[in-house]
């Protein structure tokens, strides 16, 4: 990891329309690397490119398994050097009363897709003899999630995928590095896509992709962003699961719809 700033390489980025995915770019792309955008907002895509005096991007629907295997195609062109696999999103509401379409398409989105570009680009970068892997998943993914349970279930599968394959290469020292990166709130357009209106102040996105580069050249497995959402780590180890599950329940019942 000791090149992972100072090589000034390529970065493919998921979900780069707005939020987290966008700051990542505007961060990597201060730092020198090359930017490659992808993203279901064709406009904010080439938006986001202007402003960083060009960036590659391509739009793509990467809840269809066509969607992401079509964008690996396109990023190996550019021969990328880290992956931030960080598109997904979130809803909010009764596991009962929910729309089943659209909850398939959140864990085709949250869990198929980081799956899918999470292997591609690991055999890949194996080959290549160096890589950086970001899987983007949430502190919600310690925690049982009344209200928004399929987001939260989503996001175990991400931290426990990570975790693992970091075992993996660890064993039988890969060169090849991954990480998870694991916030709580963040001031983003997280919660209005999911329909709800927050009443928490999360951290800054410049704030949560700074704390993820730090932890990522470090080569921290699992990177919590902040002394809150650390403390929920460690309270979900400790804490019996209805304790848990009543206080993410209160958590949520406090949001609105919209």
């Amino acid at each position: 990891m000791s090149n992972f700033l100072e090589d000034k390489r390529t970065v493919l980025i998921t979900g780069a329309s707005s939020g987290l995915g966008a700051e990542f770019a505007r961060r990597f792309s201060k730092m020198g690397y090359k930017v490659l955008l992808t993203g279901r907002n064709a406009e904010a895509l080439e938006s986001l490119s202007d402003e960083l005096g060009g960036a590659a991007w391509v739009r793509a629907d990467l809840s269809t398994v066509k969607g992401c295997l079509s964008l690996y195609a396109w990023a190996r062109a550019y021969k990328p050097d880290i992956l931030i696999n960080n598109a997904g999103m979130g809803i909010y509401g009764e596991f009962s009363e929910g729309g089943l379409g659209r909850e398939i398409k959140m864990i085709d989105l949250n869990v198929r897709a980081v799956h899918i570009l999470f292997k591609l680009f690991l055999k890949y970068f194996e080959q290549r003899g160096r890589g950086y892997i970001l899987n983007v998943g949430s502190i919600a993914g310690f925690l049982p999630g009344p209200l928004m349970s399929g987001y939260y279930s989503s996001k175990a599968y991400v931290i426990r995928q990570t975790e693992a394959v970091w075992a993996e290469l660890m064993i039988k020292r890969s060169p090849v590095k991954v990480s998870v990166l694991c916030p709580g709130p963040v001031d983003t357009n997280f919660n209005h896509n999911a329909g709800i209106t927050g009443f928490y102040k999360g951290l800054t996105a410049t704030q949560c992709v700074d704390s993820a580069i730090i932890g990522m050249k470090l080569g921290i497995p699992v990177i919590i962003p902040s002394a809150s959402a650390k403390l929920v780590a460690v309270g979900s180890k400790l804490c019996p699961t209805l304790i848990a599950a009543a206080f993410c329940y209160a958590a949520q019942k406090g949001k609105k719809r919209i």
